[in-house]
């Protein structure tokens, strides 16, 4: 298969693709011309990279992930072990999403929204400019 073939197949751009070949996360055959060939394998592996992206691990988790996947020894509190700690990344996002839009609904509910050029949104945002960063 050539690079539109797997980007088609895996929905991942042809970009994507190149760039984990750089990395090393999947290696394609090279015809006499020099064109990529994928083979069944790597369709997998990119799938599975696909998956694993889309779920928000780094790619040094995918790597991770990757290695135990084709280790036919590992165990699986190894892979789960790797989850949980993305999974403790996520909670964290949340957390911080979740206190961004508390603030963000406060200030929005406080501007009155007119043709004043009073507006706490601003001076919020301008007290938060001067504090020093913690």
């Amino acid at each position: 298969m050539n690079i539109g073939d797997v980007a088609d197949r895996t929905g991942l751009p042809a970009k994507t693709i190149r760039y984990y070949e750089d990395i090393k996360l999947v290696t394609p055959q090279r015809s006499e011309n020099g064109y990529r060939v994928f083979r069944d394998n790597d369709l997998h592996k990119l799938a599975f990279l696909g998956r694993a992206r889309a779920l928000g691990f780094t790619i040094e988790d995918c790597r991770t992930l990757m290695a135990l996947y084709e280790d036919q020894t590992r165990e699986s509190a190894q892979v789960k072990a790797v989850a949980k700690d993305h999974l403790s990344v996520i909670d964290d996002k949340i957390k911080q999403l979740q206190s961004m839009r508390s603030t963000l609904a406060h200030l929005v509910e406080c501007c009155s929204g007119d043709n004043r050029p009073d507006c706490p949104i601003l001076n919020d945002l301008a007290q938060l400019a001067m504090e020093p960063v913690r």
